[in-house]
């Protein structure tokens, strides 16, 4: 950085956004208190978006964002001195100076990018009846399914799981013979119309709609090896922030899996960092590009976890950042906690485009010297109206300014210079082969073939996986695990006592075994009970 970059560009605590009659800067210790940036298309987002990720990186802030349209994936190649970005790096007082960016691509579908993956159990009921698009009944029934799961160690890992688990749950409605073979899943079935009334046509419908998601590559997203989010917050070897980004063109045209699995991030980061209070900068800064998809049809209760969500991980040292055409896409009380805030150019070419800016407008502290509502609607490509938190935690005036020009390059990478970089990633080989562990498809089908024993309908069970194992093992030095009517009369005294107590111990032990264990659904057992924030706050 030049010696005039050190009196306009970014510091140890703020980063320099762009300039009007006014700096701008936006306040690193201040930044986890979330942001919006907002524009009509072809306005400038995404150069804003990239200017602010390339502040943080420099800062040693890790960068999370989905990139859309690909423009994105330019801040991994260092930039180049063209006319027009030399002239507005003058214009803001700068002396452009090129950079690049350490840069990690991923791709739910594994084809631009490290492949993203989640294990059902992660997945959680909730977002996965989103995802669906299932009603209350349908997610009422997926709620039964996963509580079967858990009470009988059958772990979720992919799409073939959850489709054997729910057609071991379906009711059987047919008379069976005196000398007819026994049901391997009568237990199963029991346990599930214990819960609530599971019907077949029900059951039915939830798998024609994981046939839909699976026909969208819904598919590549359920397995394992699973995302470790800690792999988001990692830096380079000069200290600065890895930039993350999710390649998302072709995500986005399925706008529900999208924007779930975008959610899903937010809720395992969530659960999984600890109480971090007041940073001097934050840990991750999470960039969600297309947010309306967010809001868009969602029930109340999912609203009220979302609000919920964005306003605790807050305290986690995480900074979230919508990124949408106009303000009003996103919901009051969502947008009230937005303290950062950049606004492009709106256009209202009818009455109702006159609203929203009128509405974008009083979304600012006002300024005295400006017409906020009217300024909006003539700003040019690469103004904005902006407002930073102050050093006390209250919004600037807005300020009109010019946007500072980024350092890496503007615009898409080449598909070689991405091959380069993902074969010097740092994550290189770890996700890019899919691994099929032992879980509920193998384990079910092992009973269906009479070569597991069957479950003697224990609240603990004796299924498969690692819970199935310490079951079975308890089970067979007390003698629990023998059918009923070959039990001697001391079996049955052992029986009455090791279950109440092995129901006790073996999910406390599964949990900590699922920290420890070696293989690659470790994870997903320790996730049984508690599978993410907002499953969770919803079950509160």
């Amino acid at each position: 950085m030049t010696a005039q970059d050190s009196k306009l560009g970014d510091t140890d605590a703020k980063i320099f956004v762009g300039k009007g009659d006014e700096q701008a800067w936006l306040t690193l210790a201040l930044a986890n208190r979330h942001g919006l940036v907002t524009g009509a298309t072809g306005t400038g987002k995404t150069v804003s978006l990239q200017v602010m990720a390339e502040g943080f990186a420099r800062a040693g802030v890790p960068v999370f964002a989905a990139d859309i349209k690909g423009d994105l994936s330019g801040i991994s190649e260092v930039g180049e001195a063209k006319d027009f970005i030399v002239k507005r790096a003058t214009e803001v007082g700068l002396t452009f100076q090129p950079d690049q960016f350490s840069t990690v691509f991923w791709d739910v579908f594994g084809e631009q990018g490290h492949p993203v993956r989640a294990t059902v159990t992660e997945m959680g009921p909730l977002l996965l009846a989103r995802m669906l698009d299932l009603n209350d009944v349908q997610e009422g029934v997926l709620n039964v399914a996963f509580r079967v799961a858990d009470d009988n160690g059958l772990a979720l890992i992919d799409m073939k799981d959850l489709r054997a688990l729910l057609d071991a749950i379906v009711p059987d409605s047919g008379k069976k013979a005196a000398d007819a073979e026994e049901d391997p899943f009568a237990v199963i079935r029991k346990a599930a119309q214990g819960f609530g009334n599971v019907t077949k046509a029900t059951v039915g419908t939830i798998q024609r709609q994981l046939l839909v998601l699976e026909n969208q590559g819904g598919t590549k997203f359920f397995g394992e090896p699973a995302l470790t989010l800690k792999d988001f917050m990692k830096t380079d070897r000069d200290g600065r922030g890895m930039v993350n980004i999710l390649v998302a063109d072709k995500l986005l045209q399925s706008p529900r899996l999208y924007a779930t699995f975008l959610l899903w991030m937010l809720s395992e980061l969530f659960e999984e960092l600890p109480e971090a209070g007041d940073l001097p900068k934050p840990k991750l800064v999470f960039f969600f590009d297309e947010a309306h998809l967010l809001f868009n049809d969602a029930p109340k209760a999912l609203m009220d976890k979302i609000e919920q969500v964005v306003r605790l991980i807050r305290s986690k040292g995480v900074g979230v950042y919508f990124v949408t055409q106009n303000p009003v896409d996103v919901p009051d009380r969502v947008l009230g906690q937005l303290g950062n805030r950049v606004q492009h150019a709106l256009r209202a070419f009818t009455p109702r485009d006159q609203k929203a800016v009128t509405a974008a407008a009083q979304t600012f502290r006002p300024n005295p010297k400006l017409d906020t509502a009217k300024v909006i609607m003539e700003l040019g490509k690469g103004e904005a109206l902006v407002s930073f938190l102050e050093g006390n935690g209250t919004p600037s005036m807005v300020e009109r300014v010019m946007i500072r020009p980024p350092s890496a390059r503007i615009g898409p990478i080449t598909p070689e210079e991405r091959k380069a970089i993902m074969a010097a990633s740092p994550v290189m080989g770890k996700y890019d082969t899919a691994v099929d562990s032992e879980s509920a498809y193998e384990i079910l089908q092992k009973r269906l073939a009479g070569t597991a024993a069957t479950a003697d309908g224990s609240a603990g069970g004796s299924g498969g996986g690692v819970l199935g194992q310490i079951g079975s093992i308890v089970g067979t030095i007390f003698g629990t695990n023998v059918k009923r009517g070959r039990l001697s009369t001391g079996q049955v005294i052992a029986r009455d006592v090791t279950r109440s107590v092995t129901n006790q111990v073996i999910g406390g032990m599964a949990a900590n075994i699922g920290k420890s264990v070696a293989g690659q659904f470790g994870g997903s057992i320790g996730r049984t009970l508690v599978r993410g924030a907002l499953g969770g706050l919803l079950r509160r």
